[in-house]
């Protein structure tokens, strides 16, 4: 298994840099079932956050590449439960994915609730605003 970093995804994604995007194909042409590339929990939250932020993408978007990294067989991303879920979160509510993760995150560790200065996050997600 190999570790994967989020730039490595998003030249892969995106295709904006002709040497960069065409080395990361090349790498992830190279990745199989038995020797897939591991993405973190952070890398998908990284990569949600350059996807939205940095190439507006919009919602249907994000959720197409984070389902096709799902269901790729070359790629293992870490706790893909808890990553179905906040993209399920992420489609039915106005919530931002990255602070779908951490909601359900928080919740999986057992914390009695999140607090946040984020009202759209404490909205949608039932977080706590700190005010």
């Amino acid at each position: 298994m190999i570790g994967v970093d989020t730039n490595i995804l998003v030249r892969y994604i995106a295709g904006d840099d002709a040497k960069q995007s065409r080395l990361a194909a090349e790498f992830i042409g190279t990745l199989t079932f038995e020797n897939p590339g591991f993405v973190s929990l952070v890398c998908i939250a990284e990569l949600y956050w350059v996807l939205d932020h940095t190439f507006k993408a919009s919602r249907d978007e994000i959720v197409t590449i984070i389902q096709m990294l799902l269901t790729s067989e070359e790629i293992l991303i870490e706790n893909t439960a808890l990553v179905h879920a906040a993209l399920n979160l992420y489609n039915t509510t106005n919530a931002d994915f990255d602070d779908c993760i951490i909601a359900l995150r928080s919740r999986s560790a057992g914390c009695d609730f999140t607090v946040t200065f984020d009202r759209k996050a404490a909205k949608a997600l039932g977080m706590t605003l700190l005010y």
